[in-house]
């Protein structure tokens, strides 16, 4: 790719959330902060936040006296997440970079990241970080994408992109489904010190919000957008037209339905 993976700015961020977060997100951070709030938690950081889907949910099962650090690489997603806060809410928010975290050891008793540990360059350095800023006993809760197959709406959207470029297809969709064998994972667990983990693969069946729309986001929603103006001469509207053709193709005949699959991780730091 010659793009940035984890370049969520500009205009993406709203398109995200919109788009994108009804379909894949939602489902999938209802049971992300369920098991966040399975015990006491009274100082947390949420890496990858993203435009605070997760966020917001943690915040409303945890309760209200604790502390949480709501955190993501790019500023952009920060500003969307913040609308979904008040000042009552208990929360603070920063630019962190989780192969790199700017805390003290212990800091955290817990650490959670909804789909966000696929774009971290270094992963058995993330994790070692993650490991380092939690206090003995912690929890870094996490989720990650199954593969494309299981996933078959990411695979849609590379093949549009495909269609468009196919001397040089965008390569953005193959990042965030390429961490999903669960052996990998524990693997680079592993590597950074970890012995206490769980796993547990959730496949769910998801009626799409909004086809028109998660169409839309699917392109201009995360940085396949800026891969097509990139390579130039294609009108990224028109890659969203025939985005939506080809949802329509794939889960129409199931009533707009699609199938999602992924991994949730609970570890701690012994």
């Amino acid at each position: 790719m010659s793009t940035n993976s984890a370049g969520f700015v500009g205009n993406i961020p709203s398109h995200y959330d919109a788009g994108l977060g009804p379909n894949i997100f939602t489902d999938y951070a209802d049971r992300l902060a369920a098991r966040c709030a399975e015990e006491p938690v009274a100082k947390a950081i949420e890496l990858a936040a993203g435009t605070g889907i997760l966020s917001r949910k943690l915040c409303d099962v945890l309760p209200s006296e604790t502390q949480v650090l709501i955190s993501d690489l790019n500023a952009p997603m920060l500003e969307v997440a913040k609308a979904k806060f008040t000042a009552a809410d208990s929360v603070e928010f920063a630019v962190v970079n989780a192969m790199d975290l700017p805390f003290e050891d212990g800091a955290f008793d817990m650490i959670t990241c909804q789909f966000g540990v696929m774009f971290f360059p270094d992963k058995p350095a993330s994790f070692h970080e993650a490991a380092r800023v939690l206090r003995p006993g912690g929890r870094y809760v996490f989720n990650v994408w199954s593969s494309m197959s299981e996933n078959p709406f990411s695979q849609v959207a590379h093949d549009v992109g495909a269609y468009f470029f196919p001397q040089d297809p965008p390569g953005f969709y193959k990042v965030p489904f390429h961490y999903g064998d669960p052996e990998a994972v524990r693997a680079d667990l592993r590597a950074a010190g970890w012995t206490d983990i769980q796993h547990e693969t959730i496949r769910l069946t998801k009626t799409i919000v909004n086809p028109e729309a998660f169409a839309h986001a699917l392109v201009f929603g995360n940085p396949l957008v800026d891969e097509i103006r990139e390579r130039g001469g294609v009108d990224p509207t028109d890659v969203a037209a025939r985005m939506f053709s080809e949802l329509k193709r794939a889960f129409a005949p199931q009533g707009m339905t699609m199938p999602l699959s992924a991994t949730t991780f609970v570890c701690r730091k012994t």
